[in-house]
């Protein structure tokens, strides 16, 4: 592969960039992990736990069409281009113009929300008794606001990132979680409230959440502004250019948001518990995604963007370095949900109203989500790409087909699946995940091959996707040794951690089982890898320009 340029500050930067983004996702999860340990030992996958993911799914809607991502793709190329031209005066006004636009449709959106909410929710949600609906219509009214004050915050996090100010923004979300984790351990340890109650008082921290979100970024903000004035105007320089990126982005991803909107509206035909069940695998499942992929892709975008005009060979090189790294981290993700999902569901979520009757459904959607991982990374890496070159248009117009794909073969499955239980909870929505897995491999080939058009041959080396493989496998094996000496959840198997620990500590033979099965999967990883003459030093993992060697 091509030399690293050492000498190029840029370069020497993007080890850090991806690092420092993947540490914010990182503490952003961990807190996140705590919020569903405690809303699970409260809630488990009971019907309260059902109208909280619809709850909270309904205003996301609109933060994932015009938040974070829409923004980045659509702002970050232009106010980036302009910091790189010096012209400051212009990438003020063209950041103060995006604000206020924002203010105006995301308050607007969020007005609608609030109206249409008592008439929407029965038509959407009609199998459900009048309380469950009544719940939640109440309880999306309160999160649609705090929805907007989100979006506003990922205006905040496009002008951090164009910046290369990283780690603040994907940190900020601890203060989201925060908010929700004091108000359950304040309320429900401290005064005792339970059920609906709680469930309100839950929807109204994740609203102060919001605001704390927002408030953590905006110091850092204010010191990068200048030139800055809020208007409406879209004759400033750049909003037309951000307007026309953001149509078809926003586009996709209304897509790709009705699309998961109707996965919730399917598992709410299924038993109760199923959208609560389909809510905590994908919280797993985000995970990986979240910590290397988005890491990786958010990194790289300022940077393919500065380099936009430059051959087509340094982006290619750029490109392939970063599926590269994907393969690396994502293949044995997958090998290690599947293998040690039930482990880790347990750790995380089997306790309190959380059955362990709960855990092989949660773990068998969780398994099956997990095939699509290396897919679902890869493709924001490539549609990071496009977006770089200003082509919006392409990920668009494969996210309508990955859709689609989605829930017909979702469909298809899930009922026939229904019919098998574990306790009082369905295998329903595992059809659904089998639906995303298989949308996401085809969204990507599909992606690879139009970046071969655009830009020619690019892509991991063949030879470094078997190593990881194979790395994988033999982790996997390991993995599967350790769980039948110390002990599993699917199937149950007393092990060796279980006699020990049984009579002192009970509440922690969940998390070891995780903790030991897990460091002698990696382990065994990275040793298998360094046999294979893999360097896996932090800094070639991070690098854009070198990849893995």
């Amino acid at each position: 592969m091509t030399q690293p340029r050492n000498s190029d500050p840029v370069m020497d930067r993007r080890p850090r960039a991806a690092f420092m983004v993947g540490a914010g996702i990182f503490f952003s999860r961990i807190s996140g992990f705590i919020r569903d340990m405690l809303f699970a030992y409260f809630f488990g996958n009971t019907g309260l736990a059902d109208v909280w993911r619809v709850s909270l799914k309904a205003p996301n809607v609109l933060q994932n069409l015009i938040g974070e991502g829409t923004l980045s793709a659509s702002v970050i190329p232009v106010y980036t281009e302009f910091i790189e031209e010096g012209r400051k005066e212009d990438a003020g006004r063209f950041i103060g113009a995006v604000l206020g636009i924002l203010m105006v449709v995301a308050g607007g959106v969020s007005l609608i929300g609030i109206l249409l909410a008592p008439i929407l929710v029965p038509i959407l949600f009609f199998r459900w008794d009048p309380q469950k609906i009544e719940l939640t219509t109440v309880m999306v009214q309160i999160l649609f606001p705090m929805t907007a004050i989100l979006v506003i915050s990922a205006w905040a996090l496009a002008i951090l990132n164009s910046h290369r100010r990283f780690f603040v923004s994907y940190v900020a979300p601890v203060g989201w979680n925060g908010a929700i984790i004091l108000t359950m351990v304040g309320l429900g340890f401290g005064l005792g409230w339970t059920g609906p109650e709680l469930l309100l008082a839950v929807a109204w921290g994740a609203f102060g959440g919001g605001i704390i979100q927002l408030m953590v970024q905006v110091p850092y903000v204010v010191t990068l502004l200048e030139h800055f004035r809020i208007s409406l105007s879209r004759g400033v320089s750049g909003i037309n250019d951000a307007i026309r990126n953001f149509t078809p982005v926003v586009t996709a991803r209304g897509v790709v948001n009705i699309g998961s909107m109707f996965e919730l509206f399917l598992a709410a035909l299924l038993v109760e518990g199923s959208v609560a069940a389909l809510g905590y695998a994908q919280t797993l499942y985000i995970l990986p995604i979240s910590l290397f992929g988005m890491s990786i892709a958010a990194s790289e975008l300022p940077e393919l963007s500065r380099q936009r005009k430059r051959p087509s060979e340094e982006l290619r090189v750029q490109i392939s370095s970063a599926l590269e790294r994907i393969h690396f981290l994502l293949i044995p993700s997958t090998v290690a949900f599947f293998i040690l999902g039930d482990l880790f569901i347990g750790a995380i979520y089997q306790r309190g109203s959380f059955l362990t009757t709960d855990t092989p459904v949660v773990y068998a959607i969780l398994a099956i989500y997990s095939l699509g991982l290396l897919a679902s990374s890869g493709s924001r890496v490539l549609s990071t790409a496009f977006y770089a070159i200003r082509d919006t248009q392409t990920p668009a117009r494969v996210a309508y087909f990955r859709v689609a794909l989605s829930l017909a073969i979702g469909v298809s499955v899930m009922f026939p699946l229904d019919r098998f239980n574990s306790g009082y909870l369905s295998f329903g929505a595992v059809g659904l995940a089998l639906g995303a897995s298989i949308a996401s491999w085809a969204e990507y080939m599909i992606l690879r091959r139009k970046l071969n058009h655009a830009l020619g041959s690019h892509g991991p080396r063949s030879e470094m996707r078997y190593r990881f493989f194979v790395a994988s496998c033999i982790a996997g094996l390991a993995a599967v040794m350790a769980k039948w000496i110390l002990g599993s959840n699917v199937p149950y198997k007393e092990g060796l951690i279980a006699e020990l620990m049984a009579d002192s500590v009970p509440w922690l033979i969940q998390p070891l089982l995780a903790v030991a099965t897990a460091l002698v999967f990696g382990i065994v990883y990275i040793f298998i890898n360094a046999r294979f003459g893999v360097n896996v030093s932090l800094r070639n993992l991070l690098r854009s320009d070198t990849g893995i060697e």
